[in-house]
């Protein structure tokens, strides 16, 4: 979690945003919003996105007032596909999303202003920058209430480091939930062999299969962190597959074998 390198790795930059891939989701920009594109499993995967944050929330509600509303913080977002549904929701308050790739940002932006709701003042923030770069919040009661890292992780330089920089903006009581693949055979043959070379439903060079995390590694590590996951229901994993003419479907016990959701409260 905390040494894995890659060979685009820059071993004297301080960020773990890598160069490479901004480079190649800057590519992708154009497309973004093209439900039969490049970024078409993303789309078909935004409502289990939804379904296990509601199932995180579930597991504490009783314990744990929900605030009125929400705040988000979308690190990673893209051209905004989860960040402009989340803000659509009765239930959130506002949106905060982050990229530090200027032109899908641009793309996210055109897109938000084809929805009146969406440019109400402070509704959806669009801001250009890496969580590194992100002033932390001064108070913990400032933070956010979930922070999401969609399809982040498994393209940054090392994930633990890159994790101790997001932690200070989930507050007490909030959650950070993010999506990613396990680093099996099971996924190299799925995402870059049959996805990527045969099938080509997922633009080529796409995923690095030495930078994705299993889920016990995500555990093992925040089972390090105090304050984090403690409790019943402190942390929380789906496993998920997508189906050819079906979509995205949960799948029981496939945390272990490719793609899957991971959810970790902080302790109040």
């Amino acid at each position: 979690m905390s040494t894995t390198t890659s060979r685009h790795h820059n071993p004297t930059s301080t960020s773990t945003v890598d160069p490479t891939e901004v480079s190649h989701f800057n590519a992708l920009a154009s497309s973004w919003w093209d439900p039969h594109g490049p970024s078409r499993l993303l789309h078909l995967m935004n409502p289990l996105r939804h379904d296990f944050i509601r199932s995180c929330r579930s597991t504490t509600s009783t314990s744990t007032p929900s605030p009125q509303k929400l705040r988000y913080l979308d690190i990673g977002c893209g051209g905004g596909i989860f960040a402009e549904s989340a803000a659509r929701l009765p239930s959130t308050l506002s949106v905060t999303a982050i990229d530090p790739t200027p032109q899908v940002l641009k793309i996210a932006e055109g897109h938000k202003r084809r929805d009146p709701v969406l440019t109400a003042p402070g509704k959806l923030t669009y801001l250009n920058t890496s969580i590194e770069d992100l002033p932390r919040p001064a108070k913990e009661s400032e933070a956010y209430d979930m922070v999401t890292l969609f399809e982040v992780i498994e393209h940054v330089n090392a994930p633990g480091p890159f994790l101790e920089h997001v932690l200070p903006h989930v507050k007490p009581g909030g959650w950070l939930i993010m999506s990613t693949i396990a680093r099996t055979w099971t996924s190299w043959l799925v995402t870059n062999v049959v996805a990527e070379d045969v099938l080509g439903i997922v633009p080529k060079g796409t995923h690095e299969w030495s930078k994705y995390v299993n889920e016990g590694e995500l555990r093992s590590w925040f089972a390090k962190q105090a304050g984090w996951g403690g409790g019943v229901g402190g942390m929380k994993s789906m496993g998920t597959v997508y189906v050819p003419g079906l979509g995205w479907r949960e799948v029981k016990g496939s945390e272990q074998l490719g793609n899957y959701f991971f959810g970790v409260r902080r302790d109040l």
